[in-house]
């Protein structure tokens, strides 16, 4: 077999920037946004100049979220970047679309504050697409804009989308299980490897995210089974702007590979270039998205993108103190008189707490050389990790260890917890393994599937 390469981007979140993107209500809207808005156009022709030139591959793929909210206009702007590339740089690319994609109530800002923008149907996706993977590809599901592409004489992609025309991010039923069981069994006796692209992660990026519906496939585990005991081991995901590989095995003993890619428009902000050595073994770099033009009052572009994210930290954490409406809004908590007053006495407290203090709370103690830091910033630090990858808070280091006494201090209390799909989780392993990687490198590893 010979080795493929290729690049994969993901959550390009592309926005017109000439449609409105400035204003009081947009400063507004940004102190709490994770992902860039006016930039994402600056930011996707820097990544794609890039590409333009790479060289290691010759294939891109793109898994999911191309628009900011699906808005029209953005579709025809990104589908000319993506045909100028296609031309300038004789790469194929294979993308696939997902949520923010269509039918959003998208909106831009100016003066006036925000206004509406019309927005794409799901049915003008595959014309507005057609070109990057659906036209040439070998097997096509329409009802789910789904399909499988050669990639290579030895290798298929196979690419699922988890939206239909009346709802997103649905339970794949059983007649489509059978027709992704179908594409990779066919696979199989055509003697062809294949690895599949999903916008949605199938495995938790973070233990803690299993707790958030939104933040991976639906009845998972069926899917999981379904692609990896009929040959398909890894998929590429996106949607959750983190950085993370995760590997689980189902009951049948065969593993089973998913590789989150963070956002190219948000930190993290990175660039994956992948190598299948053989049917058993992938390689896979990251590559930090390259600078931008804008302007970005003398930070570099990655500086200017964890400002924005550990922004989005800090509005989230002032506003339980200064706001708390906000911050149940923000944080889907049901606004009551009395959870507004116990959010504003936590944020209170919290804003003007030492490391030390905060674990003088817990009645655990902190190590010396941590107990003068700011909470705020050590949580800040914290949140930023689970979304960066290779989580350094490890069992060994002063954070750590301090994590580990607060998990240990605190399980008692979520002895019955469960992740969004019924799981039950232990609560202590749960939040060891979010604050600190024990496992596979995030960013770069060789891989076995089998």
């Amino acid at each position: 077999m010979k080795p493929l390469k290729f690049y994969l981007i993901t959550d390009t979140h592309y926005f017109k920037n000439s449609l409105g993107a400035y204003g009081k209500e947009y400063e507004d809207f940004m102190d709490s946004e994770q992902k860039c808005f006016a930039e994402t156009q600056s930011i996707n022709e820097a990544t794609f100049k890039y590409l333009e030139t790479a060289d290691e591959a010759d294939i891109l793929l793109i898994a999911g979220d191309l628009t900011f909210w699906g808005e029209r206009e953005c579709h025809r702007d990104f589908t000319r970047l993506l045909h100028e590339f296609k031309e300038k740089s004789g790469k194929k690319i294979y993308v696939v679309t997902a949520g923010h994609d269509f039918n959003n109530n998208a909106f831009g800002f100016n003066e006036n504050g925000r206004f509406p923008i019309e927005t794409a149907e799901f049915s003008e996706l595959y014309d507005l697409y057609k070109d990057f993977g659906y036209s040439d590809a070998i097997a096509f599901n329409k009802d789910h804009l789904s399909y499988v592409a050669q990639l290579s004489d030895d290798v298929r992609l196979l690419v699922i989308c988890n939206d239909i025309e009346s709802e997103k991010h649905i339970t794949y039923d059983g007649e489509f299980l059978g027709w992704i069981k179908e594409q990779a069994q066919k696979a199989q006796a055509d003697g062809q490897m294949m690895i599949a692209m999903e916008h949605y992660p199938v495995l938790p990026g973070q233990p803690v995210l299993a707790l958030v519906k939104d933040a991976w496939q639906d009845e998972s585990n069926k899917l999981v089974e379904t692609l990896a005991d009929n040959g398909v081991h890894l998929v590429f995901t996106g949607h959750m702007h983190n950085q993370s590989i995760n590997v689980t095995k189902t009951e049948k003993g065969n593993l089973f590979y998913d590789v989150c890619t963070g956002s190219v428009i948000g930190w993290p902000s990175f660039i994956r270039l992948v190598t299948v050595e053989d049917e058993s073994t992938v390689d896979i770099k990251s590559i930090q998205t390259p600078e931008f033009e804008w302007d970005r009052k003398g930070l570099t572009s990655k500086e200017y993108l964890i400002a924005q994210f550990e922004k989005m930290i800090r509005t989230l954490i002032t506003a339980m103190r200064d706001d708390p409406e906000r911050f149940l809004r923000k944080v889907g908590i049901k606004k009551t008189p009395a959870n507004i007053k116990l959010f504003s006495t936590i944020g209170k407290r919290l804003n003007k707490l030492t490391v030390g203090q905060f674990a003088h709370l817990l009645l655990v103690s902190a190590d010396k050389s941590i107990k003068k830091d700011s909470f705020v910033e050590f949580a800040v630090n914290l949140v930023r990790s689970i979304f960066e990858g290779n989580q350094p808070y490890v069992e060994g280091t002063p954070e750590g260890d301090l994590l580990l006494k607060v998990f240990k201090r605190l399980s008692p209390f979520f002895k019955k917890m469960k992740d969004s799909q019924g799981n039950h989780l232990d609560f202590y392993e749960t939040m060891k393994h979010t604050a600190g990687n024990y496992g596979i490198d995030d960013y770069n590893a060789t891989i076995k599937l089998k």
